[in-house]
């Protein structure tokens, strides 16, 4: 598990980011694992961390389970948790994976990836 920062920043934020990185490593030094999601408008980091997306991303913290079953506790249709699941993957917040049910077929089942998500967001 990792912790996982979302944040709005600019290109050069990113830049400045790298190359402080890149210092470390040409000076040997060891680097601390480190997961940034960074938007430079504000209002596409909200769309993409929204309140619905929180409380699932919780939700699967709290007690990673299927798609179906994160739905009925959420009370939420199946279809809505799937894209929300769908776009936390694409985020590197959840992960996915086929198991196989006893006796038959498969069922997709969602745990989180980050132990937790640092918000921080610059509206100016």
């Amino acid at each position: 598990m990792r912790n996982v920062t979302v944040k709005t920043g600019t290109v050069e934020d990113f830049l400045a980011r790298s190359r402080k990185i890149a210092r470390r490593m040409d000076r040997g030094k060891e680097l601390q694992p480190e997961y940034t999601l960074t938007f430079e408008d504000p209002a596409d980091m909200f769309s993409v961390m929204s309140p619905g997306r929180l409380e699932l991303f919780r939700a699967v913290k709290k007690e990673p389970s299927s798609i179906t079953a994160l739905a009925q506790r959420l009370k939420r249709d199946r279809s809505s948790v799937k894209k929300d699941i769908d776009q936390l993957m694409a985020a590197g917040l959840l992960d996915v994976k086929e198991v196989p049910l006893p006796g038959h077929g498969r069922q997709k089942f969602v745990r989180a990836v980050a132990d937790s998500i640092q918000l921080q967001a610059v509206v100016a």
